[in-house]
């Protein structure tokens, strides 16, 4: 605060002095930090006290004689022009070696999610390259984990190398290079434990075969899951995390895996796709993101049984994931309209007394998610941050498929609410009754 004149003295708990340190290093900022022990939250006032008039746990000096010298002594000449520190760059190709060696050493480094991943070869990751035609060494963007931290530029070849760990194939790489291209970490440095969801918008769902229907969230897509797990990778790798140092989760989110990845349900919703409420147009191709903490799990009613669920979860606003037989009832009660059942929303929660509460339309996020199988929503707290064009990485000439595109045993779609049994049986079965 010099330029304000204002003293400043920055404190955290004794369980932050490692990450601080190399904090400081790394914006070349060597603030002068004091420690009281850790926790601070939901402790005794008594704890709070004996913390004030002990000693910093980690330099051993009186904690308050440690904040009265950070304010009032003259900086040093060190304080005043630190040398910031830079990371080391990787090195582009490893040694050659056997598979299950550089499998390990991958897992070693900390360069995976912990799951096997598919070795980027010089040969993958060349024919990951097929899916654009974009030049490798095009800058993509630049990420870091924690929002103060040296930026890593990253091309469009290091996304490649990500896409092939994750199992992907070239027909998933523009929609893995648009989610690169948001520059933003999927796995936040935070004690909160953050995760992002992806959902894709387009044509591009139904041309990669993206689920969006049936178990979409669920493990029984490749395009899902693929896609889903390299922004993981990126955000490892591009983010440079390292736990406890940069990286500091508490209990961690098994979101974190695949980042809740599927397509909107376009074909089967009476609304407009959320990519259009964007400004995009249908025809476009579009990945969004949102950031939260957590799914409050299944339910049914009405628009105030799902403002109720909204108001326990605490944050300015919510995301609902609706199957097609919610919004389609929901449509047919006079919601023509997304916009107008957030207005619902908004009005019931207000009436639940929650009317001081910072609510708009824009604030509460609607998709179409599911295979018609029970009219149940799920509600979540994450909030919309942005949403990317896929468009310009495709190639000219098109997705750039197999030969025979890699694709899992997929739910026969809905009709007329009967689901996955072929009509000719109804017909034979009408037929002998």
């Amino acid at each position: 605060m010099e330029d304000a004149g204002i003293p400043t003295a920055p404190m955290a708990t004794a369980h932050f002095a490692n990450y601080m340190a190399r904090d400081s290093k790394i914006h070349g900022m060597p603030l002068r930090f004091s420690f009281p022990p850790h926790p601070t939250a939901w402790v005794s006032r008594e704890t709070h006290r004996r913390y004030v008039e002990g000693n910093d746990p980690i330099t051993g000096h009186p904690l308050m004689q440690e904040l009265i010298d950070a304010l009032t002594k003259p900086l040093t000449e060190a304080e005043k022009h630190p040398e910031p520190l830079k990371r080391p760059r990787r090195q582009r190709l490893l040694e050659p070696d056997n598979e299950d060696n550089l499998r390990q050493l991958f897992i070693r480094r900390g360069w995976t999610d912990g799951l096997p991943i598919i070795l980027p070869t010089e040969a993958r990751v060349a024919e990951m390259l097929t899916g654009t035609d974009h030049e490798p060494q095009e800058v993509v963007g630049r990420m870091s984990v924690t929002p103060h931290e040296e930026k890593l530029e990253y091309t469009v070849e290091k996304v490649a190398v990500n896409a092939v760990m994750a199992g992907a194939r070239p027909e998933h790489f523009p929609v893995i290079l648009a989610l690169a291209a948001t520059q933003r970490a999927l796995i936040p440095s935070s004690t909160g434990s953050w995760a992002h969801m992806i959902i894709v918008n387009g044509p591009i769902r139904n041309e990669i075969g993206m689920n969006c229907g049936s178990s979409a969230l669920s493990p029984f897509n490749f395009a899902n899951s693929v896609i889903g797990r390299a922004g993981t990778l990126m955000s490892i790798n591009f983010g440079d995390i390292v736990l406890s140092e940069n990286f500091t989760g508490g209990a961690g989110n098994n979101f974190n895996y695949n980042n809740l990845c599927c397509g909107e349900n376009q074909e089967n919703s009476p609304w407009e796709p959320f990519h259009v409420q964007k400004g995009f147009k249908v025809s476009d191709n579009t990945i969004s993101l949102f950031r939260g903490w957590s799914m409050q799990g299944f339910s049914v009613g009405t628009p105030q049984r799902m403002a109720q669920i909204m108001m326990g979860i605490g944050f300015g606003g919510a995301t609902f994931i609706l199957d097609p037989l919610v919004a389609k009832g929901l449509n047919n009660e006079g919601f023509k309209t997304k916009n107008d059942l957030a207005e619902c929303i908004i009005k019931e929660a207000k009436n639940l007394g929650q009317s001081g509460r910072p609510l708009t339309a824009d604030s509460i996020n609607i998709f179409v998610v599911g295979g018609e199988w029970n009219p149940v929503f799920m509600t979540s707290d994450f909030v919309y941050v942005q949403t990317e064009r896929i468009d310009k990485w495709i190639p000219k000439a098109g997705i750039r498929k197999d030969v025979i595109p890699i694709r899992m045993p997929a739910q026969a779609n809905c009709s007329e609410g009967v689901c996955g049994i072929p009509l000719s049986v109804l017909d034979e079965e009408g037929g002998k009754n």
